[in-house]
């Protein structure tokens, strides 16, 4: 297991080797001459972050300081870093991700991740972004859920389905206990994802049009998500039990996919 020291190390190794190679001409500065090696100096990266050169020294140095997040989105300004390198600086520094931006959300799941649905045949799957909009699923999903095909767009988000779908209502036997779960679910995962919650679109939407909404958003809970059996109450089908699994590809760590394996039958 790393320790805070190791991390401060790591810290400073990668803004060393990132400002080893970034361009002087990027941050607007000349050209490297032949006196001069290339990258950028400490002293150069200090101002142009707004922090002092012997701070940003100690910074490089894994000393035991404790760099602001604001300093730190500052210098991944200055050094150019990419969303994941920008991420990977603030987690070594104790910080939670980069909340999503919703210009960046994409309408549709990656090929790869709808491809990884359907060959998921007989296991009803979906995938959803930060805001819990569904953005794929595969054909055993719209069985056990059918609307998901027929409802417009604007309304696929698997929030504001719970509460305001009667299909879905009627569909889980502990609608109550469930919808409030995922509330709670929602807004552990997707407040440091998405910012101000109450700012966003489905939370607005959804004030506006439940009265079990409002009454449960007042309350407050945060829940972690966890593995666990689900039971459905399907109109043709009958009783379904499954158990609930969720995963995040690696290289989309924004996008869940959920999985309904069949749960296991009990035994007496």
């Amino acid at each position: 297991m790393s320790t805070a020291a190791d991390r401060r190390g790591e810290l400073g190794s990668f803004l060393r080797a990132v400002r080893a190679r970034l361009d002087p001409t990027a941050v607007g500065l000349p050209p490297a001459g032949p006196r001069r090696r290339g990258g950028l100096r400490r002293e150069e990266v200090a101002t142009l972050s707004g922090v002092s050169a012997t701070w940003y020294t100690w910074l490089e140095q894994g000393r035991d300081i404790q760099p602001s997040r604001q300093v730190l989105d500052a210098l991944a300004a200055t050094l150019r870093l990419t969303p994941a390198e920008h991420a990977y600086v603030l987690s070594l520094a104790g910080y939670a991700p980069l909340p999503a931006d919703p210009d960046d959300a994409e309408p549709a799941a990656p090929g790869h991740v709808r491809r990884l649905l359907d060959a998921l045949a007989g296991f009803p799957a979906y995938a959803i972004a930060p805001d819990w909009t569904i953005t794929g699923w595969n054909r055993a999903y719209a069985t056990l859920y059918p609307n998901v095909d027929t409802v417009a767009a604007s309304e696929r988000n698997l929030l504001w389905l719970v509460f305001t779908d009667p299909y879905v209502r009627d569909l889980l036997p502990d609608w109550e206990t469930t919808s409030r779960r995922f509330l709670a679910e929602f807004r552990a995962e997707a407040g440091p994802r998405l910012g101000d919650l109450a700012r966003s679109p489905v939370i607005q939407r959804l004030l506006a049009a439940s009265e079990e909404f409002r009454a449960a958003w007042q309350d407050h809970h945060i829940k972690g998500f966890t593995s666990r059996e689900r039971l459905f109450h399907h109109p043709t089908a009958g009783v379904l039990r499954y158990e609930h699994h969720r995963l995040a590809p690696a290289d989309h760590p924004d996008l869940h996919v959920v999985i309904y394996t069949p749960a296991a039958a009990r035994t007496a």
